[in-house]
């Protein structure tokens, strides 16, 4: 490889192997396929040296995936920029219909070299560490909540219904146990349903425990703090949205946070017609989720019960300017 000013990497990321393009710094230069080689983190040791060898800068990219921020780590250590980039914004051809570890490397690499992909946000160890245990978390509410409803269902379709509107209570799973079935194999399976149900919960409370214990020592334990003292946010809210937001000093602005949570109206306008529709729901579902919770109970929350007096004035009083109708 001859020597040069500069050089724009894309690496094609895989379980297994990595398929590796270079583009020539210049506009229009060359754009070369370098190949696939290992995956393992010896083998890109030595191949990322051999190409910042050969030029006197080199930049690199590769699209997040599954395979994590591992490279991108390693390729820092080296004292080379990296950049991780939002798979969904990569610029693509409509008509594109072939898709190769050669291609998408090759185009990494140009559309580098172009200024044209977005990055992500890329945590350290400790950060990363703390968002999987609250995503781990997130993973076994979803799962109680199917196998509750396993266990509704289950119920609903041999025709017993629960009297009181509040289900999973003590009151409600003592009467699951005292169900009774004709058949033996129906009450195995509502008690293997109902076992389901505990592990999860369990499951659960164990994850919380930990993210309890964990916080206190977090660098962003004083954020996690402050947004606690919101009314409506909880210990889990104020993690979660730490975790999956990161830096809050990245957002230029709370319109653009709130375009990233995909919380902004959408628009479909064309000359002098204006159309807006319901919030995008694009980016990160999870914090969205939580705020929308954080909301519901914000609304719901301390000041409920005066709410009513303040909705129904007596006769003859003016209400007050600065009370209004919270319900």
């Amino acid at each position: 490889m001859e020597h040069c000013s500069e050089v724009f990497v894309g690496i094609d990321v895989a379980k297994a192997r990595n398929a590796i393009a270079v583009a020539d710094g210049e506009r229009g230069g060359e754009v070369r396929f370098f190949g696939e080689v290992d995956a393992a983190e010896e083998s890109m040791r030595r191949v990322v040296k051999r190409i910042a060898a050969s030029c006197d800068r080199a930049h690199f990219c590769y699209e997040a995936g599954p395979t994590g921020y591992g490279l991108h780590r390693l390729i820092i250590s080296l004292g080379h920029p990296c950049t991780v980039v939002a798979p969904s914004l990569i610029p693509r051809k409509p008509g594109d219909r072939v898709k190769t570890n050669r291609r998408d490397a090759i185009a990494l690499a140009r559309l580098l070299r172009a200024g044209e992909l977005t990055a992500v946000w890329v945590p350290d160890a400790g950060y990363e560490a703390m968002r999987d245990l609250v995503r781990a978390r997130a993973a076994a509410v979803e799962t109680q909540r199917v196998h509750r409803q396993q266990v509704t269902s289950f119920m609903l379709k041999h025709s017993r219904v629960f009297s009181r509107p509040k289900a999973w209570t003590m009151r409600y799973l003592r009467w699951l146990q005292e169900q009774t079935f004709d058949h033996p194999a129906h009450q195995i399976a509502l008690q293997e349903m109902i076992e389901a149900v505990r592990t999860s919960k369990e499951r659960v409370q164990r994850l919380e425990a930990a993210i309890e214990e964990f916080v206190p020592t977090w660098s962003l334990a004083p954020v996690v703090r402050a947004l606690q003292a919101l009314r409506g946010v909880d210990l889990i809210v104020a993690v979660t949205f730490v975790t999956e937001i990161g830096d809050l000093n990245r957002f230029e602005s709370p319109r653009q946070l709130m375009g990233y949570l995909g919380l902004v109206p959408s628009e479909r306008s064309t000359g002098d017609t204006v159309k807006r529709g319901g919030i995008t729901k694009a980016g990160n579902g999870r914090v969205r989720h939580m705020l929308g919770e954080s909301a519901w109970t914000y609304r719901l929350g301390s000041e409920r019960r005066s709410s009513t007096r303040w909705s129904r004035p007596r006769p003859g009083c003016a209400r007050s300017p600065g009370r209004r109708r919270l319900g």
